[in-house]
């Protein structure tokens, strides 16, 4: 199942530049497919569904992906969704740094992370990066070449500071929707109460509400069944569990609640969903 295969004479300006932005303000739906370049993946706003490697993810503003050429990559269900993808050309690099340490698996087999979070203020601070490298990589001589990929150097150690693991407790900058994001993904399994976490920390929920809304441009309820509704995407694609186990796993207490809301949002029944993926990627 090769599919699409994005071709460097289509993106970068010339072969010898190693570093370009792809602008997809807005993102539309994108069938899967692969590179010959990879990739860095910027989300701003909105939100959608990003599938990496068959694994499905609910992407929204702070969101942060490293593609490489082979990984297979798509988008769909997207709303209002913004993004910058910066593509680089690894044979390219010259300058002497250890890049394999800032743009993560890329070696053959490795299993370094390629989903991160993006705090709040960093991400101000990386849009500013991302544009100046825009306007420079659109230039084809000798200083412009050197220039972008110091503009680039400068863009992968902002991002490695500004990052962090989504599922990690601790971020050391985190602003109010930072925390609400964490707690959502930790609490994914169990009922949600707003006000609950509001007066754990300290917080205004119709604030927190309505600054939820302007970043991702859903409401919180909402991008908790996407989290949940993918988590179940995950399970029925490459796990055994029963629909009834997958739906309790999912945060779901009724599994025909489960499988209702499950059709409307993707077409199919779990098990109809289960018998589609499961056959495409069997072996032979």
């Amino acid at each position: 199942m090769n599919g699409l295969k994005l071709q460097v004479s289509d993106y970068f300006l010339t072969n010898k530049n190693a570093v370009t932005v792809a602008d997809r303000r807005p993102q539309p739906a994108f069938p899967q497919h692969s590179h010959e370049f990879d990739e860095i993946v910027f989300v701003w706003h909105g939100n959608g569904l990003h599938i990496l490697n068959e694994v499905p993810y609910p992407i929204t503003c702070g969101d942060l992906f490293y593609i490489n050429a082979r990984d297979r990559h798509g988008y769909e269900s997207v709303n209002d969704l913004e993004l910058d993808n910066v593509l680089y050309r690894r044979e390219l690099l010259t300058l002497n740094v250890n890049w394999q340490d800032l743009l993560p698996g890329h070696a053959s087999g490795t299993q370094a992370r390629q989903y991160w979070r993006l705090s709040t203020p960093g991400m101000a601070i990386l849009r500013q990066s991302v544009d100046a490298l825009a306007q420079e990589c659109m230039k084809s001589d000798a200083l412009s070449l050197l220039l972008s990929e110091t503009l680039f150097l400068q863009l992968a150690l902002r991002t490695k500071r500004f990052r962090h693991a989504p599922d990690s407790p601790f971020i050391s900058d985190a602003e109010q929707l930072d925390l609400l994001l964490m707690a959502l993904r930790f609490n994914m399994s169990a009922p949600f109460r707003l006000d609950d976490f509001c007066r754990q920390y300290g917080l205004n929920a119709r604030t927190l509400r309505v600054m939820f809304k302007n970043h991702t441009g859903m409401g919180i309820h909402h991008y908790l069944r996407q989290l949940r509704l993918c988590k179940a995407m995950d399970l029925l694609r490459h796990g055994q569990q029963a629909i009834g186990d997958v739906s309790s796993l999912c945060g779901f207490d009724d599994s025909n609640y489960f499988s209702v809301v499950f059709n409307q949002d993707y077409g199919l029944s779990p098990r109809q969903y289960r018998q589609r993926f499961q056959k495409v990627l069997s072996p032979g």
